[in-house]
């Protein structure tokens, strides 16, 4: 037995004959940078959010940094957000010369505990980023409610959440801007790096626009200092082929949960496992199936031995990463945060899992657990 955590090769056999196509018409056309492909991309990706704007640049990274940028958040200012999560969350607000502000996780859903938000604002705090993490949103309106009574810009990080829903709005849609990674192991991934910020304010959309491309609007004529961050024609293209199947591919992803659930149920009424939380008012797009467990390096050697992959996500919470020591934060400051780095484990979930697959998964489980 052989299970990857993700399958993409699988992925691509199943729209092999669209995704060649679609790289050989941009290879054709010899357009690679600022083509039709991405414009479309982008006009497809507003639509399917129900935002005025979508601005496509190179990675997920610096769809937040040109956000955070585009919201005049600067050096001095402070942003809040969660210390479980990718490095990037926390990265973007430092590379814009603001200070990362880190607030405690739900114990269920492992996404920002807004109840504990209100107490890490000060009169520096000019934005939140939440982080919706796994695939499922975070609890929104408290979070803006906090964010309009403080005057505080919000920018959703859903890199991991695309397609994901919060009281039928979709993720990104609710904050100032959005932004997503279309990195190959999301889900929706190209084949290389990716990004794309989303927004109804016109202002906000005008000045990402402008960051992307160097600071100008016009070629050779520079209004401020820019980055250079696109995407490229070859990726839009092959991310417009995968973006048609999004909603099966997440819908599937949903189901293919709901059968872990269902198999891994002993192990999470004797309480020698936590599965992943759904709030009934989300819709989740499960990027990850994570489980909790004590004995997670029990289960990592068994899952490894028997070929079955694992990762797991995240190892150090973000305060207590050495790049950010200067913050002067120490273990114990986010117990939550601090405990699910000790034991969440992501298993194989993605469309192309078999059945089958995940009952000998589930048994691997349930022989080192139960």
């Amino acid at each position: 037995m052989s299970i990857p955590l993700l399958d993409l090769k699988a992925q691509y056999l199943s729209i092999k004959e669209e995704i060649d196509q679609a790289v050989l018409a941009v290879l054709d056309s010899s357009k690679f940078i600022f083509g039709p492909e991405m414009k479309r991309f982008e006009e497809e990706m507003a639509l399917y959010c129900g935002t005025k704007h979508a601005i496509a640049v190179g990675n997920g990274t610096d769809a937040l940094v040109i956000a955070l940028k585009a919201c005049g958040i600067a050096p001095g200012d402070e942003v809040i957000t969660s210390p479980f999560t990718f490095f990037a969350s926390a990265e973007a607000i430092a590379q814009v010369g603001a200070t990362p502000v880190f607030v405690d996780v739900d114990p269920r859903t492992l996404n920002m505990d807004e109840a504990k938000l209100e107490e890490k604002i000060t009169p520096r705090t000019k934005g939140i980023i939440p982080v919706h993490i796994f695939g499922q949103m975070a609890d929104m309106d408290p979070i803006l409610a906090l964010a309009q009574k403080h005057q505080l810009k919000v920018i959703e990080d859903a890199a991991q959440a695309i397609g994901a829903e919060y009281k039928g709005h979709k993720a990104g849609t609710l904050g100032d801007a959005g932004t997503f990674s279309f990195f190959p192991t999301k889900n929706l991934g190209g084949y290389g790096d990716g990004g794309m910020i989303v927004t109804n304010d016109d202002a906000l959309a005008e000045e990402a626009r402008m960051l992307r491309f160097h600071g100008c609007q016009t070629k050779y004529y520079h209004d401020e200092i820019g980055y250079n961050s696109r995407l490229d024609e070859l990726q839009a293209a092959i991310l417009r082929v995968k973006f048609r199947y999004i909603d099966q591919w997440n819908q599937t992803r949903a189901e293919k949960a709901a059968v872990y659930h269902q198999l891994l149920a002993p192990l999470a009424d004797t309480h020698q496992v936590i599965l992943p939380f759904t709030d009934g008012e989300n819709k989740h797009v499960f990027h990850l199936y994570v489980v909790r467990t004590a004995q997670r390096e029990k289960l990592m050697a068994a899952l490894t031995e028997r070929g079955v992959a694992n990762a797991v996500y995240y190892p150090v919470p973000l305060h207590l990463q050495k790049a950010l020591a200067y913050l002067g934060y120490q273990a114990g400051d986010f117990p939550i945060a601090e405990e699910a780095c000790e034991q969440a484990l992501a298993i194989p979930c993605y469309p192309e899992l078999t059945q089958e697959q995940q009952e000998e998964i589930a048994v691997i489980l349930l022989k080192m657990l139960g």
